[in-house]
């Protein structure tokens, strides 16, 4: 019987959910103009179950480039509505749009001339109707046997709330590099916020040569450093090639005094680089685009400082 009641449950509020998202229409288009056309925040709130939603969306909101703010409607009504502003928005959440705490919120908000957004069960309501855009949030029935708890209705809120904060992630063009910026001390913030700096092969493991130098010496340096290159500088220290492992298999049939010869000859000339102080997923992209395992890191005078090999992102995370 438990788990019969709880696929019963899981069937509701997913038939809920792709009921929503047939009826969805212009109307949510409008809230996403609203939205962007607001110089100010999207103020959240709802009360009691809905409240709880309506934190989690704002969060959500505010976690992908939309600048979000939790609103209780009883503190506001107590003063906490100061904190809204003209030029902010207003996300009102209620399955009945008759809510006490909303509906006595509205006129405020209407005097203050916020843009108001509902999220209802019932677009006939008092809130539906003092609001500049609707969103229908209606459900057949709630998943409690008893018809009481709030269940389907808000998890039907909180999709809804979903589908707002990812379309306007679209719609902003919001990257993974801007997600990682408001999650500085999540992992993926962590990885994407890497410098090439942090990560590059320096001092002795970042073998350089100069450009008469034997093939036979460059060999013994990248061995003893372990590594899988060679940067060649020239004058004033200024990169002008790298040797490589690749470099050498090009080379190895052009006969026996192989190793004798300049390094300036065989290596490969003008090689992709990167700054440093660069973000070390712009690294990841530079060896993935153009198909190396390593690219050098110079300053602004082109003077090689590090290298990073693809061996060196699988460590950090990145790969």
């Amino acid at each position: 019987m438990t788990i019969e009641r709880a696929r019963s449950v899981l069937r509701n509020e997913s038939r809920a959910i792709a009921d929503m998202a047939k009826r969805l229409d212009k109307k949510f288009l409008k809230a996403i103009e609203i939205i962007c056309q607001s110089k100010g925040r999207v103020i959240v709130t709802g009360m009691g179950k809905p409240g709880f939603i309506a934190q989690k969306i704002s969060a959500t909101l505010s976690s992908t480039g939309t600048p979000s703010l939790y609103l209780h409607p009883a503190e506001a009504l107590h003063g906490d509505v100061g904190r809204v502003m003209k030029d902010d928005c207003v996300l009102c959440l209620s399955n009945s749009g008759e809510t006490e705490e909303v509906v006595k919120l509205l006129p405020v908000i209407k005097r203050i001339g916020s843009k108001l957004i509902s999220i209802t069960g019932n677009v006939t309501s008092t809130l539906a109707k003092n609001s500049d855009c609707i969103l229908d949030a209606s459900i057949k029935k709630e998943a409690c046997p008893l018809g009481l708890a709030p269940t389907t209705s808000t998890t039907a809120m909180l999709a809804l709330g979903d589908a707002l904060a990812v379309s306007l992630l679209d719609r902003k063009g919001f990257k993974r590099a801007d997600f990682a910026f408001f999650h500085p001390g999540g992992s993926l913030g962590r990885k994407l916020l890497l410098k090439v700096d942090d990560i590059m092969r320096k001092g002795s493991s970042n073998p350089l040569v100069k450009e008469d130098a034997k093939l036979k010496d460059v060999l013994l340096k990248i061995t003893r450093a372990r590594a899988g290159s060679a940067c060649v500088i020239g004058k004033g220290g200024r990169l002008t090639g790298i040797f490589t492992d690749g470099d050498l298999r090009r080379h190895i049939e052009s006969g026996p005094g192989l190793l004798q010869r300049k390094v300036k000859d065989v290596m490969t000339k003008n090689p992709r680089t990167i700054r440093r102080g660069k973000l070390a997923a712009e690294a990841f992209q530079i060896l993935r685009s153009k198909k190396i395992d390593e690219v050098p890191v110079v300053d602004e005078k082109n003077r090689p400082v590090g290298l990073v090999d693809v061996q060196d992102l699988l460590k950090a995370g990145l790969v």
